[in-house]
């Protein structure tokens, strides 16, 4: 039996007329060949088209998610508006809290250098070996150096701008005791003022995977850092605090608990807020002389305690007295909530809430004028 052929078996030949034909009966296995052939087609061959075609079959079923995601990624953008895409950023620069405080530690050894100082410097700025120093070592000296602007100008590199307290030197007390002229207070009085110091920082990774520092030049003197307007809150204006406002009383036992261990502080929290007194307590006693409250635009009539779960912000202004007696101004911003007929407080907000600004572009009702 023929078991693999594609090939359409031929057609037997006709014989010619006149022509002999010898006999077929002595053919070995002749019925079986034409039982073999179904159709013009071996039966070999048709069981090797079904394979085929499940192949196949099975082949589309895989591929074609494939094709298609591929067509559609191929495809070409329909016309419209491009979308805007978020510009690439570099990658931060390791160590800005590092390059602040090496930045802070250079400021303070330049402000105290001298003469023959420069192997003081060196470690922040090498090229400090061929600088000119004049003046005595220590004759000044940097107080209260604080970092005001920090500002990534390159990838690796930080501009730091330091402000630092400059004070003359103690000189060593003499048997002869002088005066001061008077001439030299305004040049002691400005050299007692903040000053401002931009130092670039460059950062790298050193071998040991941490990260290293240096100074691209000395530092340079600049101008204070300029106020900006501060934005408007959600409070009303300062007014004197009434003690018969439920809102002073809250606020006042509160504070003398947390500022002064002057009662228990729990029992004036609301369910849920969590907060700690003071210790060692600062003050001995405190007096609340004013409160901005949300929403007031006056002197608005004092009003009952409104239902439970109303929370409302304020500002608390204050003196507290202190052990020797010196009373501190003192500012709170609180969130209070009505509970039980009475306020509790809900928070010590971090800092004072700003009032929401209006969006570009849209500008604020206005009222049409009566005729």
């Amino acid at each position: 039996m023929k078991t693999g052929a594609w090939t359409r078996r031929p057609p037997k030949a006709a014989a010619a007329p006149g022509d002999d034909v010898e006999p077929q009966g002595g053919d070995v296995g002749e019925e079986d060949d034409e039982l073999a052939y179904v159709g013009g087609w071996s039966t070999g061959a048709r069981a090797n088209t079904s394979a085929l075609v499940r192949w196949v079959a099975w082949g589309l079923l895989v591929l074609g998610p494939l094709l298609g995601a591929a067509a559609l990624w191929l495809s070409p953008s329909p016309a419209g508006p491009a979308r805007a895409t978020a510009a690439p950023t570099a990658a931060a620069a390791p160590g800005a809290q590092g390059a602040a405080g090496f930045a802070q530690l250079f400021v303070a050894a330049y402000l105290a250098a001298g003469e023959g100082d420069q192997d003081k410097l060196v470690a922040y700025y090498p090229p400090a070996t061929s600088l000119r120093l004049e003046g005595a070592s220590n004759r000044r000296r940097g107080e209260q150096l604080t970092v005001v602007r920090l500002r990534q100008s390159d990838r690796d590199v930080w501009s730091v701008t330091v402000a630092a307290r400059i004070t003359p030197a103690p000189t060593a007390p003499t048997g002869e005791t002088r005066s001061p002229a008077p001439a030299a207070s305004a040049p002691a009085s400005a050299a007692q003022t903040v000053r401002y110091f931009q130092v670039p920082v460059a950062t790298a990774r050193t071998a040991s995977g941490a990260s290293g520092y240096t100074a691209l030049a000395m530092p340079a003197e600049v101008a204070a850092p300029e106020r900006i307007q501060a934005p408007e809150l959600v409070y009303g204006p300062l007014r004197p605090a009434l003690p018969t406002d439920p809102r002073t009383q809250a606020v006042t036992e509160f504070l003398t608990a947390y500022l002064t261990r002057g009662g228990e502080l729990d029992r004036y929290l609301a369910p849920g807020t969590h907060l700690a007194a003071i210790t060692p307590a600062p003050y001995t006693q405190i007096a609340v002389d004013s409160l901005a409250i949300e929403g007031e635009r006056g002197a608005e009539a004092v009003t009952p305690v409104p239902d439970d779960g109303t929370r409302l912000r304020l500002l608390v202004a204050l003196r507290a007295t202190g052990p020797d007696g010196i009373r501190m101004p003192l500012t709170y911003a609180l969130t209070l909530k009505a509970r039980a007929g009475r306020w509790e407080i809900a928070s010590l907000d971090g800092a004072p809430a700003a009032a929401p600004t209006t969006p570009v572009g849209t500008t604020a009702p206005t009222t049409a004028p009566t005729p």
